[in-house]
This record gives structure tokens, C-alpha cells and sequence, in this order.
């Protein structure tokens, strides 16, 4: 456990940002300078079949150390962090036995990470918090996941009594922006079950997400000069404010949670003449998700009658589904997850992903891939923070369950 901290202190050190706008894979070069970090130290390891491919993706094999029959097991984490926000010149700060107060991240500019607006902040008083400057994220999502990984495989090689079957190691690019999983070979991992090591606070175990589909729309309008423009005028910007108002108000992520789902508008511009929107569609019930996809096609329909033929022009995207669908035929890999948790002292927190995750579309392919804690808060912003103390409890989490699936 002793090079927990230090492995994760130099990974978020490396800037790995992935990049939405990018067609390649990896979507930004520079998460290959992390990767090439991984392969090295995962060799030093001793692991066996240690792998970078063209795409990014690093696989690796720890091998069994009994005869006993086991299934193989795989670990998943990613090595990019989101565009949100920075991942350059990260500078983590350690706050060694937290008091419970507001910690000052920058002076400069005056950020606090305060309990005040972040009550869950006081669980951790008289534990070492790792936090950033008040300038960048963090990156423990899902560097943390790495280092955790990183640190169970360290520890059952130099512990060799703890007998264990065979497990494979993926680290990925690009999930962040929803490809982490596109080109991980599924057959040549070669596990009969995984976990992401990809969640939240200390105890999450999560094993369903929402149904995802994102909707760009184009409006095209028809701009003459104000001072002639009645009855020729069409003005994009408030016909796209028309077609958000048809969506309904309470189905947004502002007023939802659990098993609510959404349309959400991520982005709007434009001028008289054009507008451009993009929308994320949100729902843990398949039938729920389809309705709201008709719905949506419904007020574009509406629209355009009212407007005009190709007023508004749109591509609806299906992301990802709901991967309960997928592991309650094998729900054994939730239970061991749960008790693996349990195992370590700790109550497990079992509630849906209000998003996705790589182990969806991984169960899809046929890698039946539940979601465990890293322990981190805040992901993706300048109050990202997480407690040493959880990020041990990963590790022996982890351990755990490679352990249960040899009894």
C-alpha cells in the first residue's frame, strides 16, 4: 500500500485530456505518455503479455497461482480525464488529518472546498484528503482506478500465499468521451467477467446506467432585415426556444434523480439564420427512453409543419444501454462485488449510474462488467477531491474479489 499515494501522485501528473472533436484513437495523443508509463511499470511488475496496441489500449496478464479452476477476471480502468476541465499542470494538494473545516485550494483565486457546499466533506474528518490547487481537476477519475489496480497487483505478487486464478488488466483511452470501450477486443481480453474501477465514494457498487441516446439539431431560419421582416422573417433562436418548450420541464437533470430520466440541452448557438443544439437523452427504462426519443421526434415533426419543411434537420444517436440487461443473468458478479465490500468493513452503496460507464457497453459485447467505487468526489472540476483512506479500501476491495471467485 505504501506506493498508493506516490503511483497516484505521478499518473495525474500526466496530462491525458481526451478530445471530443478527434476521429482518432486514441483521441489525443498524449494520453500515450501515460500509457507507455503503465506498460513499463506493469512489466516491472512482473505481469506477462504485456501489451500497447495502435488504439491505446494496454492489456496484461497476472497469471494463476493454483490449479484450482477459477474463471479468468478482469480489471478495467481509463487513462484520459474529461475535456471539462484541465489536466495540465496538475498539482495535487494532501491535506493530512482534515479538521472538518473549508481548506483554501487557491488564494489566488479564492476557492474553497468547503463543507458548507459539500456536507459529505465531514466523513472524512482526520483523513489524508487529496485535493487540487483550485486550477485544474484532479483526474482521480480515473486515475485513482489505475493506481488501485496497480497497487492489488503489486501486492498479490509480493504476496504469493493469497492464491488467485488468472486475471487480465485493460487500461483504455477515451472514455470520457464515450469510446473508451469501442475498441477493446472482448475476445482476446479473453475474461469471463470484469469490473471497472471507475465509481464514486467509498462503497459504490453500481451494476445499472442509463439508456443514452445524443440528438444534434440543426435549425435553419430565414434572416431579412428587421425593419422589412414582417411575415418573411424566421428567427432560428426562437424556434429552437419553441422546440425546448415542447420538451417536458420536470424531465430535466435538474429535477430528476435515481431512476429518472431526461432530455438534456448541453449546448446551444446561433444567429437568426441558424441555430445549432445538442441534446443528451436520458432514461434507465428502455420503454421510458423510447418514448422519450418519440417525443422528441414528435415536437421536430410539429416544427416543421408549422415552419416549413426542413426547418429543423436533426441526428439522433443511440450511445449506449442499460447494462442490467445484461448482468442480472449473471448477477453472481454483483453479489461477490458486494461481498468483496463487505469483506473489507465497509456498507455497500448500490444505486443506478445517472450516466454511463464502459462496463455497458462491455456487457453488450459480452463481458458482463459491473462498476466499483475509486472513492473519489467531484469528478471532472476544480473541487475533485478523494481520501487516501478510500483509495486503500479500493485496493483491498479489489483484492477481495479476486480472492472470493477461487472459493
Amino acid at each position: 500500500m505504501d506506493n498508493l499515494l506516490d503511483r497516484f501522485i505521478r499518473y495525474v501528473k500526466i496530462d491525458t485530456q481526451s478530445d471530443f472533436n478527434s476521429k482518432i484513437s486514441p483521441s489525443s495523443k498524449k494520453q500515450l505518455d501515460l500509457a507507455v508509463v503503465l506498460k513499463e511499470e506493469l512489466i516491472s511488475l512482473g505481469l506477462n503479455d504485456v501489451e500497447l496496441d495502435e488504439n491505446g489500449y494496454i492489456m496484461a496478464t497476472l497469471p494463476a497461482n493454483t490449479d484450482k479452476n477459477a474463471p479468468v477476471i478482469g480489471l478495467i480502468a481509463h487513462m484520459d480525464t474529461s475535456p471539462d476541465m484541465s489536466g495540465n499542470n496538475v498539482n495535487p494538494k494532501i491535506i493530512k488529518d482534515y479538521d472538518g473545516n473549508d481548506i483554501i485550494l487557491n488564494q489566488k483565486n479564492n476557492t474553497l472546498l468547503s463543507p458548507d457546499d459539500f456536507k459529505e466533506l465531514k466523513n472524512y474528518t482526520g483523513k489524508t484528503l487529496i485535493t487540487t490547487d483550485g486550477t485544474t481537476l484532479l483526474g482521480a477519475d480515473d486515475k485513482a482506478g489505475i493506481a488501485e489496480i496497480m497497487t492489488a497487483l503489486e501486492y498479490l505478487i509480493n504476496n504469493p500465499q493469497i492464491k488467485h486464478g488468472r486475471v487480465r488488466i485493460a487500461f483504455s483511452p477515451d472514455e470520457e468521451i464515450g469510446r473508451g470501450a469501442d475498441n477493446l477486443d472482448v475476445k482476446k481480453f479473453g475474461a469471463a467477467y470484469a469490473y471497472t474501477v471507475d465509481g464514486g465514494e467509498l462503497g459504490q457498487l453500481e451494476y445499472e446506467n442509463f439508456n443514452a441516446a445524443n440528438v444534434n439539431v440543426t435549425i435553419n431560419g430565414k434572416n431579412i432585415h428587421p425593419g422589412s421582416a414582417k411575415n418573411k422573417m424566421k428567427n432560428s433562436i426562437l424556434i429552437a426556444y419553441e422546440l425546448h418548450s415542447m420538451l417536458p420541464v420536470n424531465e430535466r437533470p435538474e429535477f430528476t434523480e435515481m431512476y429518472e430520466g431526461f432530455f438534456h440541452l448541453n449546448s446551444i448557438s446561433g444567429t437568426v439564420e441558424k441555430t445549432d443544439m445538442y441534446y443528451i437523452i436520458r432514461d434507465h427504462d428502455k420503454d421510458k427512453f423510447n418514448n422519450k426519443k418519440t417525443l422528441f421526434k414528435k415536437a421536430v415533426d410539429f416544427i416543421n409543419k408549422k415552419y416549413g419543411p426542413k426547418t429543423v434537420k436533426y441526428n439522433m444517436k443511440e450511445m449506449y444501454y442499460n447494462m442490467r440487461e445484461k448482468i442480472e443473468p449473471v448477477f453472481h458478479v454483483v453479489e461477490i462485488a458486494k461481498k468483496a465490500i463487505e469483506k473489507a468493513g465497509i456498507t455497500p452503496i448500490i444505486n443506478p449510474i445517472r450516466g454511463g460507464t464502459d462496463g455497458a457497453k462491455l456487457s453488450y459485447k459480452g463481458l458482463p462488467t459491473p462498476n466499483i467505487f475509486t472513492g473519489g468526489h467531484n469528478f471532472h472540476g476544480k473541487y475533485e477531491y478523494i481520501p487516501l483512506e478510500s483509495m486503500h479500501k479500493a485496493v483491498e476491495v479489489i483484492i477481495n474479489i479476486i480472492e472470493l471467485y477461487l472459493q
